[in-house]
């Protein structure tokens, strides 16, 4: 009887097999041969799956996404404050915010690797750029919906608020990877904004 292949499976760990080389030796070492050995897999296997570097990296970083995403549920539904009180939004806010920064090996690995894959998409343009646009707008738009619930001053646009606000983490999180200063100096600057950011 013929064994049944889980394809998603197989796709899965070669998507695994490239993140933890591109984590070890950078996204420029990432090649399909490459990712073929550290699979233990062969060439033809990989370019099965991915018919082109391109393909194979968008795959890692939708993956690198999806997880960070998931991470991010995970974390706000653990809150014990799921109410609509200041003090609930506000809670809810600098949780959302200290998950978009590299406080961990596995926030880190997908900061190092959202930037290397930005950067090779400037100059590569076979590779898509949607993951640098698509996964950003989303959380601009969960983060407004937030802040629409907020005790924001007279005037202030919720949606010009999260961008400004995950912008600058942006920028905290690329200072905590380059050691400008700890994800704990981070997060005091994140606070800070908030405290400037909502009334009450």
């Amino acid at each position: 009887m013929p064994r049944t292949v889980d394809h998603a499976q197989r796709r899965t760990h070669i998507v695994d097999a490239l993140l933890r080389l591109a984590q070890r030796e950078g996204l420029h070492a990432v090649s399909m041969r490459a990712v073929a050995v550290e699979a233990d897999v062969s060439l033809r296997l990989v370019q099965y799956y991915f018919h082109s570097k391109a393909q194979l990296m968008h795959a890692a970083i939708a993956e690198l996404e999806r997880r960070g995403h998931a991470r991010w549920r995970q974390r706000l539904n653990r809150r014990p404050d799921t109410g609509s009180t200041p003090a609930d939004v506000r809670g809810y806010l600098e949780t959302f915010l200290d998950e978009a920064l590299p406080s961990d090996e596995e926030s880190a690995t997908f900061h190092r690797l959202w930037m290397s894959y930005a950067a090779l998409a400037e100059t590569d343009h076979t590779l898509p750029r949607a993951p640098l646009t698509d996964g950003p707008r989303e959380l601009e738009r969960l983060l407004g919906a937030a802040l629409a619930a907020a005790p924001l001053p007279a005037g202030a646009d919720p949606d010009l608020e999260a961008a400004r606000l995950l912008n600058l983490v942006h920028g905290l999180g690329t200072g905590v990877l380059a050691g400008q200063r700890t994800a704990d100096e981070a997060r005091a600057v994140v606070r800070y904004h908030l405290d400037r950011t909502l009334e009450g």
